[in-house]
């Protein structure tokens, strides 16, 4: 860090930006718990976002990989969206990827989007995983807002001196 204040700023905010999405992708993913059908035919794949520490031997860098412990990494991937992007961080490479798991067969024969033996592939999404997710997403955002308040007190504080 170097005793600048600004880059306690500058690491908050990209947690905020992270946890952001993250609340992002939850929405999505809750959004089409249901949906057995999208463009290409398949049901909806749940979004999974991951972060990465970039390379560095900051104390930011070391942090946060304890923090987190090993990230998953999907066997299978799929591109982003066309114009879906990341804005460039300086700490933490975040990618959004797909969840390539296969989700639940349903037998309903009525169902427009049934198979020939009449079951039905709904979306590997798991509601009550997506709410923990979401309220940890939350709780970690709130951490970075508390983060940025505080060092706002002592830029403040250091005017005083």
């Amino acid at each position: 860090m170097g005793g600048n204040i600004f880059e306690i700023f500058r690491i908050s905010s990209e947690g905020l930006l992270l946890q952001r999405q993250r609340l992002t992708s939850i929405a999505k993913n809750i959004a089409n718990a249901n949906t057995t059908r999208t463009e290409n035919g398949e049901p909806y794949r749940r979004e999974i976002v991951i972060a990465r520490a970039k390379e560095d031997d900051s104390a930011f860098h070391r942090e946060f990989n304890n923090y987190l412990g090993p990230l998953k990494i999907l066997k299978e991937q799929v591109p982003l969206e066309v114009g879906q992007k990341i804005p460039e961080t300086q700490y933490l490479d975040i990618e959004i990827k797909k969840d390539m798991s296969e989700g639940r067969l349903v037998y309903d024969p009525s169902h427009p989007d049934a198979d020939e033996n009449g079951y039905v592939r709904y979306p590997n999404v798991n509601v009550v995983t997506e709410m923990v997710e979401m309220i940890t997403a939350q709780r970690a955002f709130e951490a970075n807002v508390s983060v940025i308040e505080s060092a706002k007190n002592v830029a403040r504080d250091s005017l005083d001196i």
